[in-house]
């Protein structure tokens, strides 16, 4: 499959209501909620993919507002997908930040639109950095403000989680919720934490 086609392929999956005859959640409910059978759809349509883009082997697409998404959406969504809950759903973090702020430098995120760009700034969202989850909050606050009537809603939820993801960091300096599948050990203030939250 050619490059364009496979971008458009990956964003479509992410983005747009399901094919006719094509059962499967879309928005929220896709992008949130855990699934194993959605996990699985992924992982056999884009799990090669995905590793691709972990190696370096598509770094080529960030060379276009799309393509640059794509591999975000790759390293920071998909991945998780594919890996979930075991230590490598992170190990295509450190690339979808860098290819999310080089892009923000660039000013690519700007020719996205409202749901696209949420996904251009979930890395920072998912960083154990408080200087990213000010820049998170930062990005998912102008996103809100610039965001369309029928998006609304849905990037003032993205804000709330930001400012959650924030809050947790600038206590914890990490998200505990990790703790247990990265084999970190939990302090007694976060084991608490942990009893009485909702995973992130």
């Amino acid at each position: 499959m050619a490059m364009d086609e496979k971008i458009a392929e990956i964003l479509s999956f992410w983005f747009d209501p399901p094919p006719e005859g094509e059962e499967r959640p879309q928005g929220m409910e896709l992008w949130f909620a855990k699934s194993a059978a959605t996990d699985r759809k992924i992982e056999r349509k884009f799990g090669r993919t995905v590793e691709r883009a972990k190696s370096g082997a598509l770094d080529a697409w960030a060379e276009t507002p799309k393509g640059r998404l794509a591999l975000i959406v790759l390293l920071d969504q998909f991945n998780r997908n594919v890996h979930r809950e075991t230590p490598e759903m992170f190990a295509g973090d450190e690339k979808a930040l860098a290819l999310c702020l080089d892009g923000l430098d660039e000013g690519m995120d700007r020719s996205l639109n409202a749901l696209e760009r949420a996904f251009f700034y979930m890395p920072c969202m998912h960083a154990e950095d408080v200087d990213m989850q000010l820049t998170s909050v930062e990005v998912f606050a102008e996103l809100l403000a610039e965001a369309p009537p029928e998006h609304k809603k849905a990037c003032e939820a993205f804000l709330q989680h930001a400012e959650k993801h924030r809050d947790v960091v600038e206590r914890f300096e990490r998200f505990p919720h990790r703790n247990a599948i990265l084999d970190r050990s939990s302090s007694p203030e976060e084991s608490a934490f942990l009893q009485h939250s909702g995973l992130l």
